[in-house]
């Protein structure tokens, strides 16, 4: 999709007034990140500065190290045409994910690619483990950058807002749990760094990932579904994080499934929707847990065990599906999961048929999409944060990238 394609509030725009270097030189980063590489004729095509002030910024960026010229595009008349490109080694940021099975760390580059992963595996954080262990890492990752560890831009957290929430389900003393709550988790991973630290849901971070780096490209407004131990969401609206009153949209997972009646709670999404039931039925069939998150899910004497909570997940899903339209009216709804592709398909198949036993009057059926990140999307997610707030020219919202 190019520039023109996009709508106009995702086109990047300059002013050519004095005092204006600072978000010029983040519209310019921003029209080359969403076209890879072109030229400064065509990025002032693109921005409406002037070419005189397109040669200035772009000589200060690539003097900066954040702009690298390419080969020139030669065939055509006149000059050669030398694109401008990203240098990925321009800045770097570090996302990290902490989640109930695991922790994940992201090295990503300007670009946003992914330069180092590393991935922390436990049945339920132990906060007075995992927080040492992590702070080790981030200076193995930091170490690891040398001399391009000034470029280090900021961290980017991402964990639910209630890590220890949810402990009966999980089958969590109160006490083992509890210590989450205790804990200003930002804080202290702002303690093991210099560079500032940025906060987000897990899952919208997810959410950020997908629409920067994934469907958001072509998707307007969707609501976000992300299948992990326990379910979660994020919601965009016309190409904006849409993050609610206490940064809590899309919190799917507190769903009701039925109607409540004569004092009984009824049964939230989480418990039908989320990796742990499908961790309970292996478990019980004494087979391997763990096996929910990889390909021995949907092999031999997985399989059956992994279909029925397909089927079952995928009823209280379309649940929310229906109910999400309902609200939102939304261009689709993308779901992603921190296990296989092929795990992923099935169940986006099951739930779309589970759909079908609705009244869809006075509604538009909602298109479900599956999400092109997959267990990377909280941690990069959370990377994106800190290349967003210092380099894209809205520091508030998230535009798409492409």
């Amino acid at each position: 999709m190019s520039p023109a394609d996009l709508p106009p509030v995702l086109r990047p725009r300059g002013s050519n007034h004095v005092g204006m270097r600072q978000f010029n030189e983040r519209v310019v980063l921003q029209a080359i990140r969403l076209n890879n590489s072109v030229s400064k004729a065509e990025i002032a095509r693109l921005t409406g500065l002037t070419a005189q002030t397109i040669g200035l910024i772009t000589t200060r960026l690539e003097d900066d190290g954040l702009l690298i010229r390419q080969e020139p595009l030669r065939g055509r008349i006149g000059q050669p045409s030398i694109p401008m490109a990203l240098n990925p080694d321009g800045a770097f940021s570090l996302g990290i994910k902490i989640g109930r099975r695991s922790a994940d760390l992201l090295l990503v580059d300007f670009t946003g690619a992914v330069r180092r992963r590393e991935v922390l595996r436990y049945d339920f954080p132990d906060a007075q483990k995992l927080l040492p262990t992590i702070r080790s890492h981030m200076r193995s990752v930091q170490d690891g950058l040398g001399a391009l560890d000034v470029r280090l831009v900021g961290v980017g957290l991402a964990a639910p807002l209630n890590l220890g929430g949810w402990h009966k389900l999980l089958g969590l003393a109160a006490e083992v749990s509890d210590q989450w709550n205790h804990i200003d988790l930002q804080a202290q991973v702002q303690s093991f760094t210099d560079v500032p630290v940025s906060f987000a849901k897990d899952t919208s971070a997810a959410c950020v990932a997908e629409l920067v780096a994934g469907r958001g490209r072509d998707l307007k407004s969707f609501l976000y579904l992300f299948v992990d131990t326990f379910v979660g969401g994020g919601l965009v609206l016309n190409s904006h994080l849409h993050n609610g009153v206490h940064g809590n949209a899309g919190a799917v997972a507190s769903l009701p499934l039925q109607v409540a009646s004569g004092g009984v709670l009824p049964a939230q999404l989480i418990a039908n929707a989320s990796l742990w039931e499908l961790e309970q039925r292996l478990k019980s069939a004494g087979l391997d847990p763990t096996a929910a998150y990889d390909d021995r899910a949907m092999e031999a004497d997985y399989a059956p065990h992994t279909q029925a909570w397909i089927d079952s997940a995928a009823l209280s899903l379309a649940q929310c599906i229906v109910s999400g339209t309902a609200f939102l009216d939304i261009d689709a709804v993308v779901i992603d999961a921190s296990f296989s592709r092929a795990m992923l398909r099935r169940l986006i198949d099951a739930t779309e048929a589970a759909m079908l036993a609705y009244d869809w009057e006075g509604l538009w059926p909602a298109r479900l999409v599956a999400g092109s990140i997959g267990s990377d999307a909280r941690a990069l997610g959370g990377a994106l944060l800190p290349l967003h707030e210092n380099f894209a020219p809205d520091r508030d919202i998230f535009l798409k990238a492409g």
